[in-house]
């Protein structure tokens, strides 16, 4: 199928893994890092008014894309792959560094600390939000009037912008968006067009982010952390597919039965 100069865009939904990772955090009065922390997604129960009500649909975790096709085989994407980042809590974690408040320093123990909610907790689930542009490569496994299936392959580069929801050591819960670092990825996956203009897809996803800047505190004050982390992520997206004038007569040739 001829696709140059098409324009298409989806809405989805993932479900994501995160390496271990260390986490540094500075401020007045403390200056600590925690190893090899372990943290999950959260991905919201199914339910039909949550996912699809407009008031919610940013409540699970998403993916949202718009694409331009430059070549038959090739697209360009702006997206936002809203994840979510868990530390999981009462973990035991090696611990580095000082505080100078007793009361949080007592609570490590030959240099370990339980990550309980007294002491931190520490989110990025409104959320994880990566910010990229991918460029993304095709191949047509399948071809009939109504029905096309193709196989695709991208990379990704972007900002990330989380809504970290922090709580240090008794400090005033924190929770605003933030440009905290970057990140980047590469991917595979399938889709299935109907008719030219819808589609649906799936993909695999695997990156890096990297996030020196995070807010603890309020972002007037300069508590900050910093962690870098792999992850994994399953993606399910549908969307639409705009055809250009161009391309609907080169595929309406293709498809037209030669005259005899």
């Amino acid at each position: 199928m001829k696709r140059k100069g098409n324009v298409f865009g989806g809405w989805g939904w993932n479900r994501a893994a995160y390496t271990r990772s260390d986490i540094h955090f500075t401020g007045e009065g403390y200056d600590f890092t925690l190893f090899d922390v372990q943290a999950k997604d959260r991905q919201t129960e199914f339910e039909a008014k949550i996912y699809f009500g407009l008031k919610t649909l940013t409540i699970p975790q998403t993916n949202m894309k718009l694409g331009y096709f430059i070549h038959d085989r090739i697209a360009i994407t702006l997206g936002v792959d809203h994840m979510k980042y868990v530390m999981v809590q009462n973990q035991h974690v090696a611990f580095e560094g000082n505080i100078s408040d007793a009361t949080y320093m007592n609570m490590v123990n030959d240099n370990s600390v339980k990550l309980a909610p007294e002491f931190l907790t520490f989110e990025h689930t409104d959320g994880l939000n990566y910010l990229l542009t991918e460029i993304e490569f095709y191949q047509g496994i399948f071809t009939g009037n109504f029905l096309e299936v193709n196989a695709y392959g991208g990379a990704g580069v972007g900002a990330v912008m989380p809504k970290s929801n922090v709580k240090l050591m008794g400090y005033p819960r924190n929770d605003e968006f933030h440009f905290a670092g970057f990140g980047t990825n590469l991917k595979c996956g399938a889709e299935i067009l109907f008719g030219h203009h819808f589609f649906v897809r799936g993909e695999a996803k695997c990156g890096y982010i990297n996030m020196p800047d995070i807010v603890t505190r309020a972002e007037s004050i300069s508590d900050r952390a910093s962690q870098q982390f792999g992850f994994a992520a399953l993606d399910f997206m549908l969307g639409f597919n705009i055809t250009s004038r161009k391309s609907r007569i080169q595929n309406t040739e293709k498809t037209s039965p030669t005259a005899g």
